[in-house]
């Protein structure tokens, strides 16, 4: 699948400006802060995702987050190989095209592209392996067969689970009890009721055709993965095990995150991922932001109204990626405020310490990718009227960029 283009990424070392500092970032498996600091290149893995309706701000918060941390990666000095799936067919796909009365490939064609087109906007860095689940059913066919040879796959019916407890380590991403997995596990697609399963936590593997549904022929029967294996034979085929970091929304931990992790575990023998790392939740006024609630704030829309996508995406800068937090309509007029403030300030011809600022921001992005610490730190020099070094404006305009990816 094509991806989307790539932003320019200022390189500060090539400037004289040296390397950046180890990052350390929340592990959820760990529940603390831990370095990410591979020796050579950082392998990175986000759940992409299932295309039937436009980018909202929820969504490009969780890219901003990872996008922090190849740029931060790369002001190592490190290689980064990112990938990411999109899940373009699965059942919310299915019947939103149902629904609207629109061919579903059509349908996951077209949000994928304005995907594409507001992370381009964004200037998010985009995955050198960019996979639709479609175009993986033979990865995914392979990785079932091997968890058949390891004993833990049963069928029902026609269709083929996991056996959770074929993972010893099962529950050790997401660190919940079973009765908390048992509350969880219907709100975010499993079935725990269904008739047959040994446990009600086992997870579909491949679920076989089904009237009026897509359908590939296969060695598993003519039918069409499950959620889960799909990121798990995608991050094993592009990334290997043990990969630097498996990320995505914090709602995502339970179960996607727990079971991908198990299938791969008890097919490979190694472990999936060694971090996993989770944003936040986005709300809009004191709601969840839903389909439903018609309350969704889009990327497109935004941009459609005017709206400077380096504003947009200092909207979401100003808030730390782990925690949940509101959408309001000031967001957006602040961040315009504070873009334009930026923009005249690194024009001056003599201005603060650039390499001070730089510092600032690169122990900001190091501690756990604390955007807001790195905004306060720019702001602060903004305000300061000192007239020192000349250089000031082209190094902090050159470390934001590269830092922070806003386009001065």
């Amino acid at each position: 699948m094509r991806s989307w283009s790539v932003p320019e990424v200022p390189s500060l070392g090539d400037l004289g400006l040296g390397d950046g500092p180890a990052v350390h970032v929340h592990d959820t498996s760990a529940g603390e802060a831990r370095p990410v600091d591979p020796q050579d290149q950082a392998r990175l893995y986000v759940c992409g995702i299932t295309p039937y309706d436009a980018t909202h701000m929820g969504h490009a918060a969780t890219y901003l987050t990872f996008d922090l941390l190849q740029r931060a990666w790369r002001d190592r000095g490190l290689d980064v190989v990112y990938t990411q799936n999109v899940t373009d067919v699965d059942d919310p796909l299915l019947e939103r095209a149902q629904a609207t009365g629109v061919d579903w490939v059509e349908l996951a064609e077209r949000e994928t592209q304005l995907f594409r087109e507001d992370m381009t906007a964004l200037r998010i860095i985009p995955p050198a392996h960019y996979v639709g689940a479609v175009e993986s059913i033979d990865l995914v066919v392979a990785l079932v067969q091997r968890l058949e040879s390891a004993g833990a796959v049963y069928r029902v019916d026609d269709d083929l689970y996991f056996d959770v407890h074929a993972d010893p380590g099962f529950g050790l991403v997401s660190g919940l009890d079973e009765d908390q997995m048992l509350t969880i596990f219907p709100q975010r697609g499993g079935d725990p009721d269904r008739a047959g399963k040994k446990h009600p936590l086992d997870c579909l593997l491949w679920q076989a055709e089904r009237p009026d549904d897509p359908a590939w022929d296969s060695a598993l029967g003519r039918g069409r993965p499950g959620w889960h294996i799909e990121c798990a034979a995608i991050a094993l085929e592009h990334l290997g095990t043990a990969f630097d970091v498996q990320g995505g929304g914090s709602d995502l931990v339970f179960p996607h995150h727990e079971m991908s992790a198990s299938e791969a575990t008890v097919a490979t023998g190694e472990a999936f991922a060694r971090t996993y790392v989770h944003a936040g939740m986005v709300g809009y006024e004191g709601e969840k932001m839903s389909k439903s609630k018609g309350n969704l704030v889009l990327v497109s829309k935004l941009r459609a109204d005017g709206h400077d996508p380096m504003a947009i995406r200092l909207a979401l800068l100003a808030h730390h990626y782990r925690s949940d937090w509101e959408w309001f309509g000031d967001e957006i007029t602040a961040a315009e405020a504070r873009l334009a403030r930026w923009r005249d300030a690194v024009g001056r011809t003599v201005a603060p310490s650039g390499t001070a600022v730089l510092e600032q921001i690169r122990a900001a992005m190091a501690d756990d990718l604390d955007a807001p610490a790195a905004l306060a730190a720019v702001d602060a020099w903004v305000a300061n009227d000192d007239a020192e070094d000349p250089q000031a404006g082209r190094t902090v305009r050159t470390a934001i960029d590269a830092l922070l990816g806003v386009a001065l």
